[in-house]
């Protein structure tokens, strides 16, 4: 009786990891999946990946795009699950995710909008530290940085509709854009489960784009009105410290996952 998932995962030129992802979403073992994968024209051996896993997707294609934000929208466009959420090609899911957070919906019938925690890995998919965190504060969100872990994200299809959805002009903080626009809405729920895994590498498009993503996050932030000057400063310390604070209370920087939730990358390590 759990709600259909939708997952969307948007490629470009990432074969190295694109199989490892797909596998940690169709290994999931979740009867109401429905999975997308939305390829950008790669000629890196992508296409040939997808095929391989074709019997599993409800909807592929490898044709040029305009970006991720435009990938992503048109993956979301052929989806039909009451829930969704999106993987990046360099991403995974842990082993359960699925119906951990199809059970939270099914139990939970009046939130729209919840996040887990994710773990750190590196290129080859070696477990790096843990990212635990608190449940969402807007102060901390919008004043220190987004600190959700995007493949931990999952919501409704109302709110997305609702809030019109990703802004394809965004292309590196098209994720917190999203996040800021459901909390405007609705409360943003959290659970203490590890639920995803996300690499840590020089060429990943956020570190490498690093002044075009705080360009994004400005524009978001003061979307409603110019902030500067020492009011600006204090909602900083004030955001830095209520993240750091909270963070603490959860064991956010010295809990450690399970072991087995560690040995379960074995599955998709990336031979370098």
């Amino acid at each position: 009786m759990y709600p259909t998932i939708s997952i969307v995962t948007c490629s470009f030129q990432q074969a190295r990891y694109l199989d490892a992802t797909i596998r940690s979403v169709t290994s999931q073992n979740y009867k109401s999946l429905q999975y997308i994968v939305m390829d950008g024209g790669s000629t890196d051996g992508s296409k040939e990946i997808i095929k391989k896993h074709e019997s599993d997707l409800a909807y592929w294609v490898s044709e040029p795009d305009e970006g991720q934000s435009d990938a992503l929208i048109k993956g979301f466009n052929q989806s039909t699950g009451e829930i969704m959420g999106w993987l990046c090609s360099d991403d995974l899911l842990l082993p359960d995710t699925l119906n951990t957070v199809g059970r939270f919906f099914a139990e939970n019938p009046e939130v729209l909008v919840v996040y887990g925690n994710s773990l750190w890995i590196d290129a080859s998919g070696q477990y790096l530290r843990p990212k635990i965190e608190p449940g969402f504060n807007r102060l901390a969100f919008l004043y220190d940085h987004n600190y959700i872990p995007q493949p931990s994200m999952f919501w409704r299809r109302s709110i997305y509709d609702a809030v019109g959805g990703l802004d394809k002009n965004l292309h590196l903080a098209m994720d917190s854009d999203l996040w800021d626009k459901f909390s405007q809405l609705t409360h943003i729920a959290h659970i203490p489960d590890f639920l995803s895994c996300m690499r840590y590498y020089p060429e990943q498009k956020t570190r490498s784009l690093t002044p075009q993503r705080l360009a994004e996050d400005e524009k978001i932030r003061f979307r409603s009105g110019p902030v500067s000057g020492a009011k600006l400063k204090a909602l900083r310390v004030a955001g830095r410290l209520a993240r750091i604070s909270a963070k603490l209370a959860v064991g956010g920087y010295t809990s450690q996952p399970d072991p087995r939730t560690i040995s379960a990358l074995s599955n998709y390590l990336i031979a370098t």
